[in-house]
């Protein structure tokens, strides 16, 4: 019970993002996990700021993504 307001205010924050701002969302998921290369104009893309210590959900996915 203790783990369920982390992960809903995670899940809330990352399917908040994918509404939102979709393209910048999977850019930076697939950018992060090292399946993009390292380009100028994809990095425009890319938003730093959705990496925050909040969005624990989004970090478990690149963590994933970097498997493959």
């Amino acid at each position: 019970m203790l783990f369920m307001p982390w992960m809903l205010r995670s899940l809330v924050r990352l399917v908040n993002l994918f509404v939102y701002w979709p393209t910048q969302s999977v850019t930076t998921l697939l950018y992060y996990s090292d399946l993009l290369p390292r380009d100028v104009n994809l990095e425009r893309q890319v938003r730093a700021d959705f990496l925050d210590s909040e969005n624990h959900l989004f970090h478990f996915l690149i963590n994933v993504l970097r498997c493959f």
